[in-house]
């Protein structure tokens, strides 16, 4: 689609553009040889391979491929060994599959206030708190709370991302999780990753992750004498292939991606009442995110931009105090689990003013995407039009 078509927005989220069939190198293996299943083969498997790639290029010591990152989040909680309906403090500001892995572990989540980056605010922690969920919303690599026994990283937004000491994020807790999802940093429609630098805590994902098992590749799957039961979280060689993909074109993406926020942040709006967020250098810039003087500006800007064919989102979506599942404590068992575990006299809820500064941040909250797969000329067209579009508000 040519440039006057889309004003250099997203046509494709961001790994999808790099999506090309004579790429697929690994994906022609893998259908060659006949064999999609990880484990059937007793040569490496291209999944195996992928765990290794991602290890060199994060600095991870340990990694494993699953289906999805809600997978990976439950995996990283389940392999702290916990006790039903212990607690699991989570940004109050996240996609829902955050607490929906935490659910559906058997744990109760407790919803932690942001601060003004929209990352948890780990002065409100207990000192007792022990497990304790970080997302990198929008690719801000959010600071880690100290002194916390098992802090896991959710990087679904944040892949390439760096902490100022030079670690990738996911690197620097207990676990960290990245998604493939269709609209994330590299895509293979679904999938996800874990890392960690516990080799016990890997020693327990991976067996759990494969029903338990100790497994053999290419062998059927035996069971330890002290195995404990499992899943079925095993990605496909598919899968994997395209991740393998993906990962190639992952350091042009950040750099494509850097570029373009140069660029914008050179062709800023002229005008009051429209503030530009700030980016660290490690953070993964998707995007611009600004911040309106009142929801009525943002929701003007919005449907300027709407108009205009200029993509662009808000972040209300994320506010989990008003989501049905948070707010009604809901659950498929009859019994409400695991809600009815939840400790008695202990509050479910960490905010200093019951979430209402954070309510107001996300309504004054507006983001439009940058296009990492353009070339400079069409990013410089597409920051004009964002500018000109926001001017005219």
């Amino acid at each position: 689609m040519s440039l006057d078509k889309r004003l250099g927005q997203r046509f494709l989220p961001y790994g999808a553009n790099y999506l090309d069939w004579s790429d697929m190198h690994e994906l022609r293996e893998a259908v060659g040889h006949g064999v999609l299943f990880r484990y059937q083969t007793e040569s490496e498997s291209i999944a195996s391979r992928l765990e290794r790639r991602v290890s060199q290029r994060l600095g991870a010591a340990h990694v494993l491929a699953v289906h999805n990152c809600t997978e990976a989040l439950r995996l990283a909680l389940i392999s702290t060994r916990p006790r039903t309906g212990a607690l699991v403090h989570i940004p109050a500001v996240t996609f829902v599959a955050v607490a929906g892995a935490v659910l559906s572990s058997g744990l109760v989540p407790v919803l932690v206030d942001v601060d003004d980056s929209l990352s948890l605010d780990a002065t409100l922690l207990p000192q007792d708190a022990e497990r304790v969920i970080v997302a990198h919303m929008e690719g801000t690599v959010a600071p880690l709370p100290e002194g916390v026994p098992y802090v896991v990283e959710d990087c679904a937004q944040a892949l390439g991302g760096r902490f100022p000491d030079g670690r990738h994020a996911g690197t620097a807790g207990y676990a960290g999780t990245f998604s493939f999802h269709h609209n994330k940093v590299l895509t293979s429609g679904e999938g996800g990753l874990i890392v960690t630098g516990d080799p016990d805590a890997w020693a327990t994902m991976r067996c759990y992750h494969d029903h338990g098992s100790a497994r053999v590749p290419g062998r059927y799957p035996t069971w330890n004498a002290d195995a404990h039961y499992g899943e079925n979280f095993v990605t496909s060689e598919g899968v994997a292939a395209i991740q393998f993909q993906q990962f190639r074109h992952l350091d042009e993406l950040l750099a494509g991606l850097e570029r373009m926020h140069a660029l914008a942040m050179d062709e800023l709006p002229d005008r009051s009442g429209l503030e530009v967020l700030p980016r660290a250098p490690g953070d993964v810039k998707i995007s611009l995110r600004f911040r309106c003087e009142s929801r009525e500006l943002r929701d003007t800007a919005v449907a300027t931009l709407t108009e205009r064919g200029i993509a662009n989102w808000t972040l209300d979506k994320y506010f989990l105090p008003a989501h049905p599942v948070l707010a009604g404590r809901r659950s498929l068992y009859a019994d409400g689990f695991p809600w009815s575990l939840a400790p008695a006299g202990r509050p479910l809820a960490l905010s200093r003013d019951g979430f209402a500064r954070t309510r107001d941040l996300l309504d004054r909250t507006l983001c439009v995407p940058l296009s990492p797969e353009l070339p400079e000329q069409e990013q410089v067209l597409a920051v004009k039009a964002v500018r000109q579009a926001l001017e005219a508000v």
